[in-house]
């Protein structure tokens, strides 16, 4: 697991650090500056030649006075460098004003509202790199429209090519990874919506990620995440009680003893729908057979019996036609996790498997069309209890907690912003059940309000995901994983990882049928 940070858990950090006496603000500032460099330099070595040119963009807070000590670094290296700043000197922190300063005594600063007037913006124009040091982590409002006139003119130049924002893209919230708009936006005049944040190819940040960089519109904005490390040390205090990491692999226990038989590993029943619509069901047993439970049952209606059988082999059939006899098969108590939703359909003896597969308090995941009755019924949500998993979409998300959703989608004016995480959180505390809020950026959290971000963006891209049946086959891996005996949370995380893994092995072309079937090699390249 990788933390991740807020903005302020991060200020926390460097202020604990400055206190104790370890490094002042202006070492900071500058092990910044040249972690950026460094960065730049990393990522396209051909800029490492002399005689470039630099744009440096600085805000009037301690972002702007990371880019004027870039600038600095690029100056001494032979680029030449064009400085804009937007705000007032006079009121910039003591550490950026130093480092105003030291670049005024090399080179001109020029205000951000004569961007236009200095930078030669011509098709075919040398201009190698621009950087964005405008409001990083900072960003409480949205871009001062007095300063999105540069942006404006980058999107529309011809020269626009090596971009590097520092900490964060200006314009995207650290927390939420979310723009910030004017309030009234669009209808108030204000430019296009690409011209309110800056796109980098390359964000530069420090000590830790942040939380925006991997969430909402973050890595549409950031584009590549780079962490230097500027010699801090964790901090801890009332903002670091429930944090958020980044899910960086699968928990212990994946492997299997050679002494043990198949009821050791679990027993879970999946239930599934009427004939013609049981496909979804068939890809979550196959999950949850192929992430390692002993024994995987399908409980099916009678009349859907022959289809299943007709494609299913080691895993075994029951035939449930009500309630009644879903009672009756979890009198077997080695049947130790459930699997609801999947092409199970919304009907009242739908309804009436949910409730009898709730009572029975068993670690049970929710997907599909039991999250549709769970929002239909009060009484249902009422029956959620700690060992249950949510695995909505936005779509289903909605439903369940209309008034989390509303808040979520409402347009982001200030920051911090609501963010994804937020939204998680405060559903799995109304649910008091863990919640796996899904997406590119899936977002798991607890009743406690631990939480962990699955991301598959940046190098763990997996947009194959996005096929019919893949959210089905999720919902096995992690029903497989709670038959096994893995707490709700960890087995959520567990299998949110496993399943993009399963689809970067495969690659394009990728169905929902196949994500089972990578499982050995993952396993393989995680020496199991």
């Amino acid at each position: 697991m990788t933390e991740l940070l807020t903005a302020a858990q991060m200020r926390a950090i460097e202020q604990a650090a400055i206190a104790s006496g370890e490094v002042t603000g202006l070492e900071l500032m500058e092990r910044a500056g040249r972690g950026v460099v460094e960065a730049i330099f990393e990522e396209w070595p051909e800029l490492q030649q002399t005689a470039l040119r630099a744009v440096v963009l600085c805000g009037p807070g301690n972002n702007g006075g990371d880019g004027f000590v870039v600038a600095r670094l690029l100056k001494e290296w032979g680029w030449q460098v064009e400085v804009f700043l937007y705000g007032d000197p006079e009121g910039m922190p003591p550490e950026a004003r130093v480092n105003y300063e030291r670049w005024r005594g090399m080179g001109e600063v020029w205000p951000a509202a004569e961007f236009a007037q200095h930078t030669d913006l011509r098709p075919g124009a040398s201009v190698d790199l621009f950087i964005d040091a405008l409001f990083g982590t900072g960003l409480t409002r949205s871009v001062p429209r007095d300063a999105c006139g540069p942006f404006a003119a980058l999107f529309g130049s011809e020269w626009f090519a090596h971009c590097v924002a520092i900490d964060m893209p200006s314009g995207i919230c650290a927390d939420s990874g979310r723009p910030i708009v004017p309030m009234g936006y669009p209808q108030n005049g204000w430019p296009a919506a690409d011209a309110l944040a800056c796109e980098a190819l390359l964000t530069v940040t420090f000590h830790h990620a942040k939380i925006g960089h991997f969430i909402e519109a973050g890595q549409q904005y950031c584009r590549r995440v780079v962490v230097k490390d500027i010699g801090l040390r964790p901090a801890y205090g009332p903002s670091f009680v429930t944090r958020v990491s980044l899910a960086g692999g699968p928990a212990q226990g994946l492997g299997k003893g050679c002494f043990q038989h198949k009821y050791a590993h679990g027993h879970a029943l999946i239930l599934s729908g009427p004939p013609g619509r049981a496909g979804a069901a068939r890809l979550a047993a196959r999950g949850a057979l192929r992430i390692g439970a002993g024994l995987v049952t399908l409980g099916c209606p009678p009349a859907a019996l022959a289809e299943n059988a007709a494609q299913l082999n080691a895993i075994m059939l029951r035939p449930l036609a009500d309630a009644a006899a879903l009672s009756d098969a979890l009198s077997d108590k080695r049947i130790n996790a459930i699997c609801l939703g999947p092409g199970m359909g919304t009907t009242d003896e739908g309804r009436s498997l949910l409730a009898t597969a709730l009572a029975s308090a068993r670690p049970t995941v929710l997907d599909a069309d039991a999250l549709t009755l769970i929002a239909r019924d009060p009484a249902l949500f009422a029956m959620l209890h700690d060992t249950c998993v949510l695995t909505p979409h936005a779509g289903e998300f909605a439903r369940l907690f209309a008034d989390i959703a509303e808040k979520l989608d409402a347009p982001a004016t200030r920051g911090p912003a609501y963010s994804k995480v937020d939204a998680t959180r405060a559903a799995a505390s109304r649910a008091g059940c863990v919640v796996l809020f899904k997406g590119p950026d899936t977002v798991i959290a607890d009743p406690s309000g631990t939480c962990a971000i699955n991301s598959a963006q940046y190098d763990r891209a997996a947009p194959w995901l996005a096929t019919a049946g893949s959210g089905d086959v999720l919902s096995g891996f992690i029903t497989g994983l709670l038959a096994r005996g893995f707490d709700p949370m960890s087995a959520a995380e567990t299998a949110a990882w496993l399943h993009v893994d399963c689809a970067l092995t495969f690659g394009p072309g990728l169905i929902a049928e196949d994500l089972p079937e990578q499982l050995p090699a993952v396993f393989r390249k995680l020496g199991l």
